[in-house]
């Protein structure tokens, strides 16, 4: 990722902005960082179901074998 801005100028310039700037930028991240985070649990889930079609996880019938198999990995 290319930034052409320290983060710290780009700080100062948003400090320059108007109050109603602000606060849609504000709303913009708020957005972002919504739309990474269900990126993320998407990317997790994808990951999980696959180590699940290959086999690869294991289930347990109570949490104490579970914290077990855990405590030996």
């Amino acid at each position: 990722m290319f930034m052409s801005q320290t983060f710290a100028e780009i700080v100062e310039d948003v400090k320059q902005l108007s109050p109603a700037e602000k606060e849609e930028l504000q709303e913009l991240l708020r957005k972002y960082l919504i739309e990474e985070r269900r990126r993320e649990f998407r990317e997790n889930a994808e990951a999980g179901l696959k180590e699940y079609e290959d086999g690869k996880l294991q289930s347990f019938s109570n949490v104490d074998e579970m914290m077990d198999s855990l405590s030996h990995d």
